[in-house]
């Protein structure tokens, strides 16, 4: 029997919550998979500020760096939001993600049928939608030099961001965006801002040159600011999108809305970095926030931390069967009306985080 070590990193707000949901489902695939999980929890983001100072603590990053996986929640909240920028809360994602190296993010957004009513988007502009938004993780606005704030003797300042991208940085996302389309659809939009940034021209020529390696896939290129208008016009016109850093962001963001709520999506950091599993040693995290308004209230939607779960049996491990179990019982569940009180109809009964939990293991358990 194969035995898989998962890094447990819960996190704040109601990370802690929603990922002890993903864990005991996780558990659940173990009865009928043959392989079973090694579970060790480490500190990140405020937690690990609180009891170290640092949000990513030495002994944290030692234990991701020996898992076959990691299972993140969610770090930051009000309480750290004036401690320096450089120990931040969010520096402690960001640290993983570097030193890791994985720099391909993937975010479905799927409009389940029977949550069409959640999206506050028209049913007619929302049914229907099942795309793939790939981000580029690693580089960018976000880790480009020189950054910096420079002041002025008249109070003044000057603050600096650097977007930068390479040849080889931008072709590894490529492929991995034309790889998921071709398992998807066969249509890669490649998003970029080609008509004023001179990175966009390098990104459009690059990704255009990989495209030759993909005959199967049909490659498009949308200017960033059409296709945020697009996501919320006509969706289903997409079916798998690269993009850089800042820009899959801002759209992976807001491709939420097509599925009603944050709660309903999962996320995957992939990169080169081979695990035991068969498959990259990736991190796996809901999208949504800490939410610190509904911390400890035992409310929170545990599905998308769920879903990140079965992603990670998917593509760290190779669990094919078993994640497409989960992603089956997530989907009797809600088709039987259950619902968290971020997906309910008013009036209806909301089910709290371990309830939605409960139900989700057993239809994993009977399969």
């Amino acid at each position: 029997m194969a035995t898989y070590k998962i890094a447990v990193l819960p996190g704040d707000g109601i990370g802690p919550e929603v990922t002890a949901e993903a864990v005991r489902v996780l558990r659940a695939t173990s009865k009928s998979s043959g392989a079973s999980f090694e579970f060790e929890e480490a500190l990140v983001g405020g937690a690990g500020i609180d009891a170290t100072g640092h949000p990513l603590p030495p002994a944290t990053l030692a234990l991701c760096k020996q898992a076959h996986a990691i299972l993140f929640g969610a770090v930051g909240g009000p309480k750290w939001e004036h401690v320096p920028h450089e120990v931040r809360a969010e520096r402690g994602l960001l640290a993983i993600r570097k030193e890791l190296d994985l720099y391909a993010n993937l975010r479905p957004a799927i409009c389940f049928p029977m949550l069409v009513d959640a999206s506050p988007l028209k049913r007619s502009v929302v049914e229907g939608t099942d795309l793939m938004v790939i981000r580029e993780l690693t580089g960018g606005l976000y880790y480009g030099e020189p950054r910096g704030v420079e002041r002025f003797a008249d109070g003044g300042a000057r603050a600096v961001n650097t977007m930068v991208y390479t040849t080889r940085e931008i072709e590894r996302v490529a492929r991995v965006g034309f790889e998921v389309a071709r398992k998807r659809r066969k249509h890669l939009t490649s998003v970029d801002k080609n008509n004023v940034l001179v990175v966009s021209q390098l990104w459009r020529e690059v990704v255009t040159s990989v495209a030759k390696d993909y005959p199967d896939v049909t490659l498009d290129h949308v200017l960033v600011d059409n296709c945020a208008m697009a996501l919320v016009h006509r969706p289903t016109q997409f079916d798998t999108i690269v993009t850089e850093n800042t820009f899959g962001d801002i759209l992976s963001d807001e491709a939420a809305i097509l599925a009603g709520s944050m709660g309903m999506l999962p996320s995957a950091s992939l990169g080169n970095l081979a695990g035991a599993g068969g498959g990259p040693v990736g991190l796996y995290e809901p999208v949504h926030g800490t939410a610190p308004d509904i911390a400890g209230q035992g409310v929170a939607n545990p599905i998308a931390a769920i879903l990140s779960a079965a992603m990670l049996l998917r593509y760290s491990l190779n669990m094919t069967r078993e994640a497409d179990r989960i992603d089956a019982a997530v989907r009797r569940v809600l088709e039987q009306g259950h619902r968290t009180r971020d997906i309910a109809a008013r009036g209806d009964k909301a089910l709290g985080t371990r309830e939605m939990g409960d139900l989700v293991v057993q239809h994993v358990e009977r399969g």
